[in-house]
């Protein structure tokens, strides 16, 4: 068999000298990777030189073949050992997760107070509140990027369990591992937590409770107490505030355990941003240079005042649907794309049943085209009201 170049060589020395032993695996050989001490040997992790199941044998003379280690002496390897107990991966997250500065975030509501906790590094869990689409997870995620705090993302659902959250025994190359679940990470690395939609979780969530005191946790799997480094942070985004959904909009949601919201200190009621925030989100959206649309003042204004009435007509009763933040911002990408207004909002709106999304399309054919809308809030609320007056005098309109 021919002789390894010099970069081979170096690199099974290096292996040699790290792990002392002539069989490695490949979780072995990609964490010496990883951490920058050699390149990616993918000369040795191929059936030449593989001896079971991610196992590979180090070609070292008196094992298989050459290169000879002079300044190594060949150690006996011990039976068994890379099978005689479940390895720990530290950290499956490598490298920096300080969330990107969104080009088109602008800053407002509750933002200033959020950044502000978060560039403390101080432990004071943070409740957030509101309805879909109003931009939670922004202000939060964006906090992260303004302070540059790492930030690790879990979006909980009901199905989500402490072996979920806090981690547990995975198959690795052949091998059980224990792996660290986002809490741990979040922990250790003394990043912020973010708990998307912590109100569909059930009551498994409840292994959170120690952590949520700022306390450490003990991972009793692997009989390993984990205490939270400096700047480590909760902060949880709902759509009910633990209560759960009485209208069924938020279908799923759960009650959560009284003990449990009692460890977030406050709790932020977001709401949707005033109407000149949310133009200005318009046409940040409309200026992104990943878009081929045009900057349109005109129909950043006539969107926003649409949202704002049928919100207010949501408040009041009038309708049963209303347009978000984000729904706006699809309708603008979507105009980017098929250059026709009344197209875009359509397609967005196609969600909601027929007479919604045909009273919505009206309602923008009235502001476009310059009309007063002023009474089309209590037109709508009038007509909701006589329509259930009629329903329950048992006359009922065709």
């Amino acid at each position: 068999m021919k002789n390894l170049n010099a970069t081979q060589t170096a690199q099974v020395e290096a292996l040699y000298k790290k792990y002392g032993r002539t069989d490695v695996t490949r979780s072995e050989i990609n964490d010496f990777v990883d951490a920058g001490e050699i390149a990616n040997p993918t000369w040795l992790k191929n059936d030449k030189y593989k001896v079971s199941r991610g196992v590979y044998s180090l070609p070292i003379a008196g094992n298989d073949f050459s290169p000879s280690l002079t300044e190594v002496p060949l150690v006996e390897e011990p039976v068994n050992e890379v099978v005689s107990k479940a390895a720990f991966v530290v950290s499956s997250l490598i490298g920096n997760i300080v969330p990107d500065k969104d080009p088109v975030f602008v800053p407002w509501g509750y933002f200033k107070d959020i950044k502000k906790i978060v560039s403390s590094k101080a432990f004071y869990p943070i409740f957030v509140t509101g309805l879909s689409g109003n931009g939670k997870t922004m202000n939060v995620s964006q906090a992260c990027a303004a302070a540059n705090r790492e930030c690790i993302r879990v979006n909980v659902t009901i199905e989500t369990d402490e072996d979920d959250l806090l981690g547990g025994y995975r198959l690795q190359d052949g091998q059980t591992v224990w792996q660290d679940g986002p809490v741990i990470e979040a922990m250790k690395r003394g990043a912020l937590l973010l708990l998307d939609e912590i109100d569909l979780a059930s009551n498994k969530i409840m292994c959170l409770q120690p952590i949520l005191e700022g306390n450490g946790v003990f991972l009793k799997k692997i009989n390993q107490f984990v205490k939270p480094a400096k700047g480590f942070n909760v902060i949880a985004t709902a759509n009910t505030k633990g209560q759960g959904s009485d209208d069924g909009k938020f279908i799923g949601t759960n009650i959560l355990n009284e003990a449990f919201l009692e460890r977030f200190p406050i709790t932020i009621e977001q709401a949707y941003p005033t109407n000149k925030i949310e133009e200005k989100i318009l046409l940040n959206v409309m200026s992104d240079k990943k878009l081929t649309s045009v900057v349109d003042n005109e129909f950043a204004k006539s969107l926003v005042t649409w949202a704002d009435i049928i919100r207010k007509t949501y408040y009041e009763g009038g309708v049963d649907e209303l347009i978000s933040t984000r729904r706006l911002v699809h309708i603008v990408e979507a105009f980017s794309i098929f250059k026709s207004k009344m197209k875009a909002i359509e397609m967005c709106t196609n969600r909601f049943d027929l007479d919604t999304k045909t009273s919505f399309l009206d309602l923008y054919t009235k502001i476009d085209g310059g009309e007063d809308v002023s009474s089309w809030l209590n037109d709508e609320f009038v007509s909701e009201e006589e329509s259930s007056d009629d329903t329950e005098d048992g006359n009922v309109n065709y």
